[in-house]
């Protein structure tokens, strides 16, 4: 009987810390969703089979939603008359791609088992898929996410890294979501697929010394020093479409093409984790997992929080 009490008043203190709550699964859809992870997969294969890119623009959306109040979905909402959504905040307008592919995700999920999938793991899920295809590493995506009801246009425009950030700022705005300068290093390596604007490369092409000068003349050509905003160049101009380390040999030789990029190879304190990475891909890929892994696990809805959207795009 004391035991019992010591017990329940144990229970009872650990609710009261907020310590006992609703706890990230592999195995969450198993039964009340059993095609689930396979329809993810099938459409995702399709998607970057059609337009390489489209792997890159996945694994951002997923990076843009957990970085902005946890991954909640929250990136995918639209404009209402109660909240203005994230889609139009600086770092997304005109940059964040994909949405078609997770509403087709999500359509073909409602048809299978409707209000079961939330959309915030569609996006974890479309992630590690986007990777996989692209020749990259594979994680297993923890599961049971739930969708917000809002979004947050203002944490959007302050909480994500900036392209034009110096190394200093980079560490602390990753630390500032759990991230420590190793794993920020790793996650940045996802810059090994894609492509960015000559918006947010052109003054490191015109200004900065740090950039090889046949790679400069090179992107000159796409990127004239007014207009063609929106022209884009391949982050990793060595194997643009295939997830590697290369993007880590490429600062070694000054080809990083953001300002960002090239601030983890600049005599700084992640010069020696660029070089391990750049020396080993293995070790990379596993690194890169585990971080995807911790990034998927920022302030998730669980149990009866949120709710599961039916569109993406709207809360129900």
């Amino acid at each position: 009987m004391a035991l019992s009490k010591i017990f329940y008043g144990l229970c009872f203190s650990m609710l009261l810390l907020g310590l006992v709550h609703a706890q990230l699964s592999t195995t969450f859809y198993a039964t009340t969703c059993p095609k689930a992870l396979s329809t993810i997969r099938t459409a995702v294969l399709k998607a970057v089979v059609k337009e390489h890119r489209m792997g890159a623009s996945l694994l951002r959306l997923h990076f843009h939603d957990c970085f902005v109040n946890g991954c909640d979905a929250s990136v995918l909402l639209d404009d209402t008359s109660s909240f203005t959504g994230e889609k139009t905040a600086g770092p997304n307008a005109n940059s964040l791609r994909g949405y078609d592919v997770i509403d087709t995700i999500k359509s073909q999920l409602e048809s299978i088992c409707p209000g079961v999938v939330s959309c915030a793991d569609i996006l974890a899920v479309a992630a590690r898929d986007s990777v996989v295809a692209l020749s990259g590493p594979s994680w297993t995506v923890q599961l049971g996410r739930r969708d917000s009801t809002t979004a947050s246009l203002g944490a959007a425009n302050s909480d994500l890294p900036s392209p034009l950030m110096d190394l200093s700022d980079l560490i602390t705005s990753f630390s500032n979501k759990g991230f420590t300068a190793k794993e920020m290093v790793a996650l940045s390596g996802s810059h090994t697929i894609g492509q960015a604007r000559c918006l947010l490369f052109r003054n490191r092409v015109y200004n900065e010394t740090s950039l090889d000068s046949t790679l400069a003349t090179s992107l000159k050509s796409n990127c004239p020093n007014t207009g063609s905003d929106d022209s884009l160049s391949s982050l990793d101009a060595t194997t643009p479409v295939t997830f590697d380390n290369s993007y880590f040999k490429n600062l070694e030789n000054n080809k990083g093409l953001l300002h960002s990029d090239q601030q983890l190879f600049s005599g700084g304190t992640t010069d020696s984790q660029v070089k391990t990475y750049s020396i080993n891909s293995a070790t990379f890929y596993a690194d890169f997992a585990s971080a995807m892994v911790k990034m998927g696990s920022i302030s998730p809805l669980t149990g009866s929080d949120g709710q599961i959207r039916t569109n993406c795009a709207k809360v129900n």
